[in-house]
């Protein structure tokens, strides 16, 4: 599995944790930025890790502002994304087992390190229940395809 991960100034200091955390559990981390807290605008990090969950070369994605709202709305803008912003381990759990969240957004300035690591936990080890859940994910991924027919 290859997860790519990505920050915005606001959340640098929780995704170096974040980052290491999952090199300790043995995942292959693609860090997609920021590497100082110099501001940046959070769009050109969140469509690193988005655009590469939505192509392919990535299986799943992290990513970090100050709040998490912004990369969230930056990451469901992509093809095939299914973004959550969780804030506590049941909506962690939720992202992956109703809605199979490939990207986990988090708030760096939201979260304490403890509680990130046990959200990235939750989240990885979950599984997606898929039943009725696969079913709305289908009217999703239908209405994705009727939106960029739509624009063509």
């Amino acid at each position: 599995m290859l997860l790519h991960i990505a920050s915005d100034h606001g959340g640098l200091e929780l995704k170096e944790f974040i980052r290491q955390h999952l090199l300790d559990r043995s995942v292959e981390v693609k860090d997609c930025g920021t590497i100082n807290t110099d501001s940046v605008d959070y769009p050109d990090f969140g469509e690193k890790v988005a655009g590469a969950v939505s192509d392919g070369s990535a299986d799943l994605g992290v990513l970090i502002c100050g709040t998490g709202i912004g990369m969230s709305i930056v990451a469901n803008k992509f093809p095939g994304v299914r973004a959550a912003l969780a804030h506590d381990k049941f909506t962690a759990q939720m992202a992956k087992e109703h809605n199979n969240a490939n990207v986990l957004v988090l708030g760096g300035r939201i979260l304490t390190a403890a509680e990130a690591e046990v959200l990235i936990d939750t989240w990885l080890d979950s599984a997606f229940e898929a039943g009725r859940h696969q079913r709305r994910l289908d009217k999703i991924a239908e209405l994705e395809q009727r939106l960029c027919k739509a624009k063509s």
